[in-house]
């Protein structure tokens, strides 16, 4: 699976770029492609946003944590700032993403 990278410096798969491989590869009509990645991303959020968390056999688990209030301090002036509590979502790949992804490094270039 290949797809055009539209920007050097930041390369990333958009959700419109995940929409058009599955207009290409599987079928769907592009509408309906549209629908389903958008429906996947708000499954997974809606679940983040209640607190439950993410898995995904074989790429990873995405997990709330709520982190506690603590003292912070401005870099710029070097005043004191309180940081309130909040929640933060964390991505931990999976062994099998993390062994792909170190396979991809391995491999000798060929050219």
């Amino acid at each position: 699976m290949e797809f055009a990278v539209e920007s050097l410096e930041t390369p990333a798969l958009t959700k419109a770029q995940l929409a058009e491989l599955l207009f290409e590869q599987i079928g769907l009509n592009k509408r309906e492609s549209k629908d389903m990645i958008d429906a996947f991303f708000d499954l997974i959020s809606d679940s983040l946003v209640e607190g439950r968390d993410v898995k995904i056999s074989g790429f990873g688990n995405f997990q709330i944590r709520t982190k506690a209030p603590r003292p912070g301090r401005n870099p710029r002036t070097g005043e004191a700032i309180p940081i309130q509590a909040r929640r933060v979502v964390t991505f931990h790949a999976s062994h099998k993403l993390k062994e792909q992804i170190q396979g991809e490094q391995d491999v000798p270039d060929m050219a």
